[in-house]
């Protein structure tokens, strides 16, 4: 099965990533997809896709990073011309797109993601401006259709307007545009998700009891009200590590544990469980059927 989501570029791994992935595979776990979250992650995760056989990367910039878009030193060198802070921002906004478009272009690179909006307010991050992370939001969104790439969204607390703006932008969105990463929201928001064609990615804290802080909706709930052929297993590892592990770091193996908990929810065997989200995965990342 695939893990559809993950971090193994992140320093949880740093010392030990190579032992995870072969872990992962001897679990019977086929692809791993890593995920960037901004430019210096995305680089990271294309690097390991380089390295390994079933590797794959989606990059992007997490709505977390939306005011804090990376550029290289040597971007701002050459500064003739430029006589304004205001001029100064723009050729770093210009940088980072232009970054990410050349990065698209890598034959391992399915889609763009992780990116969407979060108001989520994190201890050591806040909540970034939500006007900014529209139009980052945004930028990306016209940079996969460029590219004809799907969608691989973030949303935390943010569903009404992640949906808001994806209708606004349908035109630009693929036939089949791709999924929500870590799915949490309400009953109306899943209904537009799908509506829209986006599959619905579970990840360990759906074995989790109870509702998530700010959640209306339990995740069993929207996993027994999902279609089967619009769900996707994922870890977001080393995140979300799904019982009886909670509390250790996740890893891309347990991404069957969730699907066990998935197709007990769905009244499904795990092996039609498996076949059926693969399945989806391959419809979704069309760069990914391509590599079988």
């Amino acid at each position: 099965m695939i893990d559809v989501h993950c971090h193994l570029q992140f320093k949880a791994f740093e010392n030990d990533y190579d032992a995870v992935i072969k872990d992962a595979f001897s679990a019977g776990i086929t692809a791993i997809i890593n995920t960037g979250t901004q430019l210096s992650s995305s680089r990271k995760a294309i690097e390991l896709a380089e390295t390994y056989e079933n590797l794959f990367a989606i990059i992007g910039v997490h709505p977390h990073h939306a005011d804090k878009i990376q550029t290289d030193p040597e971007v701002v060198e050459d500064t003739e011309g430029i006589q304004t802070k205001k001029q100064l921002k723009q050729v770093k906004n210009d940088y980072w797109l232009k970054e990410l478009e050349k990065l698209i272009k890598h034959p391992k690179v399915l889609a763009l993601g992780e990116i969407g909006m979060d108001y989520h307010t994190y201890a050591s991050n806040g909540i970034v401006d939500p006007k900014l992370q529209k139009e980052v939001f945004i930028q990306q969104i016209e940079l996969a259709h460029k590219a004809k790439l799907p969608l691989q969204i973030h949303n935390r607390h943010a569903g009404e307007d992640v949906i808001k703006i994806l209708k606004e932008h349908k035109h630009l969105l693929q036939s089949n545009p791709g999924m929500f990463h870590c799915f949490a929201g309400t009953m109306e928001v899943l209904k537009s998700a799908l509506q829209l064609g986006f599959s619905i990615g579970f990840d360990g804290n759906s074995t989790y009891k109870g509702l998530a802080p700010g959640e209306t909706v339990t995740l069993p709930e929207i996993i027994k009200l999902t279609p089967l052929d619009r769900i996707v297993i994922e870890t977001d590892a080393p995140y979300l590590t799904p019982i009886p592990h909670r509390g250790k770091r996740n890893e891309p193996k347990y991404a069957i544990l969730t699907a066990r908990f998935v197709a007990e929810c769905k009244g499904v065997s795990f092996e039609e469980l498996v076949e059926q989200t693969d399945k989806n995965v391959y419809t979704m990342f069309r760069k990914l059927a391509g590599s079988k």
